[in-house]
């Protein structure tokens, strides 16, 4: 009967080889994503948009793992476990109290297709935030998020197809050069202004970055990453101490794309908040950075009619 047992032992130990080398792969590549080449086809880009799915790929191998009663799967598990819980497991903790002096802010895609603009501009001032930040402003959209918004947010800057909203007054509005080199057609997507709020004057911006596409070849988004490292250029040049950038960046705060922005900003410490697309989020590419505060929690709001959802972000001056 013991040598039964010892046998049993190393069998348990011994089997399910493939899903403990699978668990020491997925581990491998959440610790070490940015030695991942971004040479061809933006390959490590790709992988850093979605890293934290790379969860469900533990809950799999876990599963597997039990069917095939493998000790050594179980155990090399911890890895993935403990390394996904570094990277993300601080978002899914509860938010703190807010204080005096946070500021609430929404950030939105409205979509230039968006049929419902006013319904769209209600749910957003539902949230009462301080700022609301808009891309893909058009025509005759545009009057109509002006007119709605206008008695609970009197203060507006819009420039090109981007606009902020405030409830505190604004100075100093003007557009950001973040055009990357090639694109003929008219292109303004950013802008920069001062929010006098009763705690101090702070630089709001807002962007748009080009979007990105995933084929076969991989990720395309040469010109994402040219117009984010031209967006922080203008925030390294920022004098104001106190910053909130807030936009559709088309990357999530993971992918080494957006690093000229995440190394000089704080991003959220807590809330997922997947926004795109809106029907089935799957990534955050809308965003609320800062720098000089704090991103204490990130949201979504329910759905409009745009294909991205809204985000609203407690944001905490330093």
């Amino acid at each position: 009967m013991a040598a039964t047992r010892g046998t049993w032992r190393r069998w348990a130990w011994a089997r399910g080889r493939v899903p403990a080398a699978l668990a020491v792969l997925t581990a491998g590549l959440l610790a070490f994503h940015r030695v991942v080449p971004n040479s061809a086809g933006r390959v490590g880009s790709l992988l850093e948009t979605f890293l934290p799915w790379l969860g469900l790929v533990i809950v799999v191998l876990f599963g597997w793992a039990l069917l095939r009663r493998s000790a050594t799967a179980l155990v090399a598990l911890l890895l993935p476990t403990a390394a996904w819980t570094h990277l993300f497991g601080g978002l899914l903790l509860p938010a703190g109290e807010s204080g005096p002096h946070d500021l609430i802010v929404v950030q939105h895609n409205v979509s230039d297709e968006n049929t419902d603009p006013a319904g769209t501009a209600r749910a957003l001032a539902d949230a009462g935030p301080d700022l609301i930040a808009l891309q893909e402003l058009v025509p005759p959209a545009l009057a109509v998020y002006e007119r709605t918004l206008a008695a609970d947010y009197p203060y507006r800057a819009v420039r090109g197809t981007v606009g902020l909203w405030s409830r505190h007054p604004l100075s100093g509005a003007r557009r950001l050069d973040i055009k990357p080199v090639g694109v003929a057609d008219p292109w303004s997507r950013g802008l920069r202004a001062t929010v006098h709020t009763p705690h101090g004057e702070i630089a709001a911006y807002v962007a748009h970055l080009p979007s990105v596409r995933a084929g076969v070849s991989g990720l395309a988004s040469s010109r994402r990453d040219e117009s984010a490292g031209l967006l922080g250029e203008a925030l390294a040049a920022e004098p104001l101490k106190t910053v909130i950038l807030l936009g559709d960046l088309n990357g999530t705060a993971d992918d080494r794309g957006l690093a000229p922005l995440t190394s000089r900003m704080n991003v959220a410490q807590r809330g997922f908040a997947l926004s795109f697309p809106a029907a089935l989020p799957l990534a955050r590419i809308d965003q609320v950075m800062a720098r000089s505060a704090t991103v204490a929690h990130l949201r979504t709001l329910p759905a409009t009619g745009s294909d991205h959802l809204p985000v609203a972000a407690r944001v905490t001056p330093r």
